[in-house]
């Protein structure tokens, strides 16, 4: 082995320790940023062809790479906003030109002036917009994602489109039968069983009250032979224009309910009708309505909410992002999808704790928390960094050991060099 062999494999020796070193320094410096990744140096022997009677001394290798697949630990915060994923899968982000990244690092807080989810690296979280319903994905691409954002949703007015109205009438036989003339819904009928009310909202926010009246219209026998069934006639009034009876139902608010001898409803099953100043064909679902013996027990719902002042976010563990507003109203804004790719640890890391797909990680999936092999959302709650500061001593200490060692079969050739130079002399 020539001196100069000597020299290069003494240098060689000390990049490599000193590339080690900069992996353990990264990665203590790191240990504390959400969601960061450890980086490592590996080494490989670089092997020169040498003869019998001579060695040629080769060199080493370096390759960083990044347990990006390792997961770090959970922590749970305070804060509503911070999102962590347990298990696969990365959210997606976009710095400030709209380009979009993967991180793990969900600690997300509201920008005041824009309104934007940003972490703490300064990305804006992204989503799909539920404005139009549920979300057209696009599998292989980040097609279709915006930033999310809350200040958007500020007093917005939805009017109701659809309801429910559910429970049980009550099977007595008592109850008399109102004959027809006198149900609601004719010219002066005035009786009826029960009442409840339902409010739904106009296309600017106005509440409308519905009044909703159920009128035993024919008895149930079911031990006759054969057994007979009950009706019950439902009418829905607008409050406002009838606030008493006699009146007139709306167009379409009015049917009758039979029910089979075991007392499950037979149809029909639903209402639909217009609200007062607000949509055209409100359905009102009326699927689970029973009558059993036992009270006159419903329940009734209608979406819709009025206008009203942004007070915050909530999130789901599905990846849903509710808007909250000041009246209690919680309305789907976006959903959060999970991105993943077939290599993880070939990921190629980018500034701020972001990564970008490479052509040895595979391309980028699309998809929500739970589907697809993809972890789940934790509310409230941080990925921490997967870094062991023990670990990293240790590795420091090993690295400054080699480097100490290699530098010294540097020092030595560069003596064996000068006493070879001084024996020309």
């Amino acid at each position: 082995m020539s001196l100069y062999g000597v020299l290069r494999t003494g240098v060689s020796g000390m990049n490599a320790q000193s590339n080690k070193l900069g992996t353990v320094a990264e990665n203590i410096q790191n240990a504390s940023t959400s969601g960061y990744k450890r980086a490592s140096t590996e080494f490989s022997s670089l092997i020169l062809s040498s003869g019998k009677g001579a060695y040629n001394s080769g060199a080493v290798t370096t390759t960083v790479r990044y347990s990006v697949s390792d997961p770090g630990p959970i922590s749970y915060t305070t804060s509503g906003s911070d999102l962590a994923i347990s298990g696969n899968g990365f959210f997606v982000v976009s710095d400030g030109a709209g380009t979009p990244y993967l991180t793990r690092a969900g600690n997300f807080v509201v920008d005041g002036p824009s309104g934007n989810l940003y972490n703490a690296a300064g990305f804006k979280l992204m989503g799909y917009n539920l404005a139009n319903g549920e979300p057209s994905v696009a599998l292989n691409s980040l097609d279709g994602l915006e930033p999310v954002n809350i200040s958007s949703m500020a007093m917005q007015a939805r009017p109701s489109t659809t309801g429910t109205f559910t429970g049980n009438l009550p099977y007595d036989p008592d109850l008399p039968v109102v004959a027809a003339a006198d149900r609601p819904g004719t010219a002066t009928g005035t009786t009826y069983t029960k009442k409840s009310s339902l409010v739904t909202y106009d296309n600017l926010g106005n509440q409308v009250k519905l009044d909703i009246y159920m009128t035993k219209v024919a008895d149930a026998d079911p031990l006759a032979v054969p057994p007979t069934s009950g009706q019950w006639q439902v009418s829905v009034f607008d409050s406002k224009a009838t606030p008493s009876l006699p009146g007139t139902p709306i167009a379409g608010g009015s049917a009758t309910l039979t029910f089979d001898k075991m007392g499950q409803l037979v149809g029909p099953s639903s209402l639909t009708f217009d609200i007062p100043n607000g949509q055209a064909g409100f359905t009102l679902d009326m699927t689970n309505m029973t009558q059993l013996a036992g009270d006159y027990d419903v329940e009734g719902s209608a979406n819709g909410n009025a206008a009203s002042a942004v007070k915050g976010a909530e999130f789901g563990s599905d990846g849903t992002v509710f808007v909250v507003y000041e009246d209690g109203t919680r309305i789907p804004a976006y959903k959060i999808p999970l991105a993943d790719v077939p290599s993880p640890d070939n990921l190629t890391p980018r500034a701020g704790n972001v990564y970008e797909a490479s052509i040895t990680s595979g391309g980028i999936q699309v998809g929500f928390a739970g589907q697809g092999g993809r972890g789940s959302i934790a509310v409230g709650a941080l990925e921490q960094s997967n870094v062991d500061i023990g670990t990293e001593l240790t590795a420091m200490i090993e690295a400054q050991t080699g480097y100490t060692a290699n530098s010294k079969v540097f020092q030595t050739g560069s003596e064996l060099l000068d006493v070879l130079m001084n024996l020309k002399r």
